[in-house]
């Protein structure tokens, strides 16, 4: 007989799992070349992430989670769902306090997935946002790694 991992053990596996499948999803939002294949596998990691991140996480890795989720899905082209994900995360962000780069994400994904839903209005005023913002980020790392994620959101 196998003897059963403990939860303690299990927590710390979805935790790496979570990680893992977060920073993949990342990277392929980053891609500004994406493959079919690509953005199934994207979409794939996103929803792995989110679904970790939801057993082991916080309210705060759950809002990240949706970012992703959202900025994955618009990009992908899947409007309903990154509209879906993208307002759930900019609410979070937008009532708790967060840092200068989250802000700047929130409004990264929205105007991304207002740009997939065809919602100028949306997708204007939320890039116009996210590139102020993006701008202003404090920490150069914290900045670039934003500016990277951000060329894949197109111009109003």
């Amino acid at each position: 007989m196998s003897e059963r991992p403990s939860q303690e053990e299990i927590a710390t596996w979805q935790k790496r799992f979570a990680v893992a499948c977060n920073n993949r999803a990342w990277e392929l939002v980053e891609r500004p070349d994406r493959t079919p294949s690509e953005v199934h596998e994207m979409l794939h990691a996103a929803h792995a992430a989110a679904w970790h991140w939801a057993r082991v996480g916080t309210s705060l890795h759950e809002a990240r989670a949706n970012m992703l989720l959202g900025m994955a899905h618009a990009l992908a082209g899947e409007s309903t769902l990154g509209l879906r994900y993208a307002r759930l995360a900019f609410n979070y962000f937008n009532e708790h306090e967060a840092p200068d780069w989250e802000q700047a994400f929130a409004h990264a994904t929205l105007a991304a997935a207002a740009k997939s839903g065809g919602e100028p209005a949306l997708h204007a005023e939320h890039y116009a946002e996210a590139e102020r913002l993006g701008n202003a980020i404090a920490d150069p790392q914290d900045r670039e790694v934003f500016m990277r994620s951000f060329a894949q959101v197109p111009r109003p």
